[in-house]
């Protein structure tokens, strides 16, 4: 067991303590973000621009947990537990992404970046970035799809993570690839940006009910496992008072339960929007045929009074 974490039983104040950690790549990442955004945000503002308060308290929530996610004592705590690193796994899949993505950054990057200098070279890689042919492929749900059925079953019940935790730097690894596979799922969902891949609102959904669906089974299959599934925890959660197989229960409660409500926020926000561009393109059309006349319902009209012609 790490030498961050005490070998008292887990504690709330214990979970959101300060440890020193050896090298916080997701936290420094969460700040960088999060300087850059701000960055980002002020200059539309001060150039009279309207750039969203929302889009901004959005982003940045998502980089502060980030940073608490991973640098507090959570992170200690989930070298030890099983449910623990359940718990940071699911938020760095499902919480954390939603929050970023909701930020619009490809957005305010292309508006807020300067046309001239640095900034130039900048907009020329972010717009090639979305003309290319991998950005298509690395957002099609073949790809995020999968990566959400190995981040759970691949993982767990092909022992892969045994594997990973035993290698240096192998927890910092899976919280780096959970983040970037809720991202990628994410982004096709939920983002108002300029994306080389366009879903429907009935493929979003579908996408949403097919994520739920997988974490929701995966957390009834953790709860009424008789053995452990993942050994890496076995020898480190006696130690600090808690029975490995109860901390794969909680475990498998916590993707049951926990994972679901970003979830269902996630689609209620779909189908929001899908309720939305429905009545704004039936206002559009009614506008239109306002001003214009409707062209079915003219031909309709005309054959009518082509069949009255002929009876009379």
């Amino acid at each position: 067991m790490t030498e961050w974490i005490s070998d008292a039983p887990p504690t709330l104040m214990g979970f959101l303590s300060p440890v020193p950690l050896p090298f916080p790549l997701l936290p420094l990442i969460a700040a960088a973000l999060a300087v850059v955004y701000l960055v980002g945000a002020i200059r539309m503002w001060t150039r009279g621009r309207r750039w969203p308060i929302w889009r901004t308290v959005s982003f940045l929530l998502g980089c502060v947990s980030l940073a608490a996610i991973t640098g507090l004592g959570v992170e200690a705590y989930g070298y030890a537990l099983f449910s623990v690193f359940m718990f940071q796994q699911l938020t760095l899949m499902m919480a954390i992404p939603p929050l970023l993505v909701l930020g619009s950054p490809g957005t305010l990057l292309l508006r807020a970046t300067p046309h001239h200098g640095a900034g130039r070279i900048v907009l020329q890689i972010a717009h090639a970035g979305l003309r290319s042919r991998f950005a298509r492929w690395l957002l099609s749900p073949w790809i995020a799809l999968p990566l959400y059925l190995f981040a759970f079953y691949g993982l767990y019940l092909a022992d892969f993570a045994d594997l990973i935790l035993a290698l240096p730097g192998g927890h910092l690894g899976l919280e780096v690839g959970f983040l970037i596979a809720g991202i990628l799922f994410t982004i096709p969902v939920l983002s108002s940006d300029p994306l080389p891949v366009h879903l429907n609102h009935a493929g979003r959904a579908l996408d949403v009910f097919a994520e739920a669906a997988l974490h929701a089974f995966f957390g009834v299959f953790l709860m009424i496992a008789a053995s452990l599934l993942i050994d890496n925890f076995a020898a480190s959660s006696p130690a600090l008072g808690v029975d490995p197989l109860v901390d794969q229960r909680i475990a498998g409660g916590l993707a049951w339960s926990y994972g679901e409500a970003p979830t269902l926020l996630m689609l209620l926000f779909v189908m929001h929007r899908w309720y939305r561009d429905d009545t704004t393109r039936d206002a559009a059309a009614a506008r239109y045929a306002d001003t214009h006349g409707d062209p079915d319902l003219d031909a309709y009209n005309a054959y009518l009074e082509t069949l009255r012609k002929r009876d009379t």
